[in-house]
């Protein structure tokens, strides 16, 4: 690269910097196009709508009815946003928040009214119910002439691909019409032209794209279980104050800023170039996430600080490659050329396997699942394109405007390979003890009459207050003098407050409340506040967390491991890599989980993002240590295994060290300055941190060096 692009690249490199910040900060026009206030967010920092349904006709249906009934409402709220929350309140009724938005009318003539939904043969003898129908889309398609026709695509269970096989082939005789009938209401009438086999049928002669997507949503919520309706609706405001979110981003840039003079202090000049590179990652991930439309809740924001601290990973495999290539008398130019070579099977393999895992989590999974799956994509392709690409320019331009000497790069000590073989037994055995040691305490928890793991209100339900105060409390307020009186009362750190918009309402959602609780509880709030008692209202409700919700995660994620697993396969040629790696992530997940047990975290929503974080750091780490061991078997021919792999690890060494402690540094500074909920957050991200750094070190390789020696062919 010659000076004057060197000089073109800094330069555009710090315009595209200060564009894309203060696109993110301030946006462009009255509509604030690109700013970071214009994202999508969640419940938790925005408020929304909240609509209660009550189940007709039933005062208390079965339990599988409302659950089946819960879960299919869950999966249609999901097109507003993933973090939509839909569960059971009382015996017979049903709330649906949905943030980022504030018209529930809008909602509600969206989602679509629920009612009984029933499909009847030109006899009106019925030949289907709404429950038969699993999916119901609004299409825009092109017909033969070219024109452009608005249709619904309907595609049935197993057991509705019989009925309306059956019931449009005997219609299809004399082109007969089918009759979809809503509460009692003709909605559409389509004639069958032809049998219809295979399960899926589309529904023409639709006016418009919004008639068909109103058609669309009217089967969909038509195919419930139980026929509803609308008991209220109201505007909910942020379960949490500003404050939260500003500890939350004030964290975030402490802990930029540590990992940046980190970087620049080991890494000199390479470690500047990776800094500004940063840079232009966090303002192109606002950017993303405003352009995606994807809601951003508190834990997606720790989440996102994280992903900072894992981007400086990429940059550190290839620092130390580049530092090696110097050690053996090469020149600064080539050493950056071959190092970002070397490096790249690395970066590319760990990467890709965490995408992988990401793309599964986000077909299969729901609710947070689906959304923690979305910005963990997104971290990855932006953190691979920020090292390959952004910090090789700034790295070239650098070089280019003269900065040429050795000691501004640094050169690779020759390490002392360090026997971790030799301590494997003592490795697994500490492992061991570590994961027997929590399933005792989870078996403690169990029979000191609790649950195994500190369950929250998103996994185990619990009672909702609604206390109407004599004055409207702000967010703050509510945190700073309400929530301390109910939690003194129900030892419950986990609660949680949203104000209804509009009225002095506020919702109080804590863990299940004895009836000494609940009768304490409005004692005090008549005490302390002079509520009016009959202006208090409880019910119970149920987990935000379906037992299908919970099926679909961990089905995804086993799904994601056997893919992963796949992947390394592929790639390693040997599945003994796969399996090592599947393992090390095994053992990873059960230690943290006894982390869970014996420190009584409190396991909620931001579990689920915790532990899938885990996964794939621990993933990560694994692969390139694996990558090592790979070029090492090929260039170390005549070497013992157990030279290679000691040889491997030692030779990662830095890096791991050096990657755990930058993305220890964000989560750190989010533990100390958070509030609560990130504190849940960030405690047991820490703790996975440290554990994910130690079995890539001292377990990965050495069960892959197990499998190696004692399953399949043996080397010596």
């Amino acid at each position: 690269m010659k000076k004057s692009r060197g000089i073109l690249v800094l330069l555009l490199s710090f315009v595209l910097l200060g564009l894309f910040s203060y696109t993110a900060i301030a946006g462009w026009g009255e509509e604030k196009t690109g700013a970071a206030s214009n994202i999508k967010q969640g419940l938790d920092l925005a408020g929304g709508v909240s609509i209660t349904y009550q189940v007709v006709g039933e005062e208390k249906p079965s339990a599988e009815d409302m659950s089946d009934t819960v879960y299919k409402l869950q999966k249609r709220v999901q097109n507003y946003s993933t973090e939509s929350a839909v569960y059971q309140q009382g015996d017979n009724r049903i709330n649906i928040e949905i943030p980022g938005v504030s018209d529930a009318n809008t909602i509600l003539a969206e989602l679509g009214k629920p009612g009984s939904l029933t499909f009847y043969d030109n006899m009106f003898q019925p030949v289907l119910e709404g429950t038969d129908v699993k999916e119901a889309s609004a299409k825009t398609i092109q017909n033969d002439m070219g024109n452009t026709e608005y249709v619904v695509e309907l595609i049935m269970t197993e057991e509705g691909k019989k009925k309306f096989a059956d019931a449009t082939t005997k219609a299809a005789v004399n082109h007969d019409i089918i009759y979809i009938m809503y509460d009692d209401n003709i909605i559409s009438y389509p004639s069958v032209n032809e049998p219809i086999t295979g399960g899926q049928a589309v529904i023409t002669g639709l006016a418009s794209f919004e008639e068909a997507d109103e058609l669309a949503s009217t089967i969909r919520i038509g195919g419930l279980k139980l026929t509803l309706e609308e008991l209220s609706s109201s505007v909910v405001g942020a379960q949490l104050g500003e404050e939260a979110i500003e500890t939350s981003l004030k964290a975030g840039a402490i802990g930029f800023g540590l990992v940046a003079v980190f970087m620049i202090a080991v890494y000199l000049i390479p470690g500047l170039a990776s800094v500004i590179a940063l840079a232009l990652y966090v303002a192109i991930m606002v950017l993303c996430l405003n352009g995606f439309d994807i809601t951003l809740t508190l834990p997606g924001i720790a989440g996102i600080i994280l992903s900072i601290g894992m981007a400086v990973d990429a940059n550190v495999i290839i620092f130390a490659r580049i530092r090696e290539e110097l050690a053996t008398g090469k020149t600064i130019k080539s050493s950056m050329k071959i190092g970002f070579q070397k490096a790249l099977s690395a970066i590319l393999d760990g990467n890709i396997t965490t995408l992988i895992a990401a793309a599964v989590l986000g077909v299969l999974g729901t609710g947070p699942v689906k959304g923690f799956a979305q910005t963990l994509a997104l971290g990855i392709i932006l953190s691979m394109f920020t090292a390959l690409v952004l910090t090789r320019l700034i790295l070239n331009a650098f070089f280019a405007l003269g900065l040429q000497d050795v000691k501004f790069y640094g050169v690779a000590k020759e390490k002392k390979v360090i026997n971790f073989l030799s301590k494997k037994v003592v490795f697994f055995a500490l492992s061991i003890v570590v994961i027997l040691a929590g399933f005792g305490f989870m078996g403690m928890n169990k029979a000191n009459g609790g649950d195994i793991l500190n369950y929250s209100l998103e996994f185990k339900g619990g009672t909702s207050t609604n206390i109407t105060f004599n004055e409207d409390y702000s967010i703050e307020e509510i945190d700073s003098k309400i929530v301390p009186v109910v939690e003194e009362i129900t030892k419950d750190v986990n609660t949680q407050t949203q104000k209804v918009a509009g009225t002095n309402q506020v919702i109080i959602k804590t863990k299940t409340l004895s009836l000494e609780e609940r009768q304490a509880m409005e004692a005090a709030m008549v005490e302390k506040f002079g509520v009016d008692a009959s202006k208090i209202t409880v019910e119970s409700i149920s987990s935000t967390i379906s037992n299908e919700m919970k099926t679909d995660a961990i089905i995804a994620v086993l799904v994601s491991a056997v893919c992963m697993l796949l992947y390394i396969w592929l790639r390693f040629k040997d599945v003994r890599f796969g399996a090592s790696a599947v393992l090390a992530l095994v053992h990873d997940v059960l230690v943290v989980l006894a982390f869970y047990a014996a420190v009584r975290v409190s396991v909620g929503t931001t579990f689920i993002a915790c532990m899938l974080t885990i996964i794939g750091y621990s993933v990560n780490a694994t692969i390139v240590i694996f990558d090592r061991v790979r070029e090492n078997l090929a260039e170390m021919k005549k070497a013992e295994l157990t030279e290679i792999v000691n040889t491997s690890i030692t030779q990662t060494l830095t890096r791991s060290i050096f990657t755990s402690l930058t993305t220890f540094f964000m989560v750190a500074a989010l533990y100390v300055l958070g509030v609560s909920s990130v504190k849940e957050f960030a405690l047991p991200l820490m703790a996975g941190i440290v554990c994910g750094t130690y079995s890539s070190i001292c377990i990965a390789g050495a069960v892959w060096f197990v499998l190696k020696t004692k399953v399949g062919k043996k080397v010596k």
